[in-house]
């Protein structure tokens, strides 16, 4: 990532995670609104990028 920025991430059910060092393999995320949701919290959002490793 540019300017050495990373992805942490503990999702460990995403197919981009690695657990080893608890970050995204991902170059970029994409980041979108949770609708219905005005907590004003981390709640907000979600990792639109998110796939479970399960899936085929």
């Amino acid at each position: 990532m540019d300017k050495g920025q990373k992805i942490n991430c503990t999702v460990t059910s995403c197919k981009y995670n690695d657990k080893s060092h608890n970050e995204c393999e991902l170059q970029q995320i994409n980041v979108t609104p949770v609708g219905n949701c005005n907590t004003k919290q981390a709640d907000e959002s979600m990792c639109e990028s998110y796939e479970n490793k399960e899936q085929h």
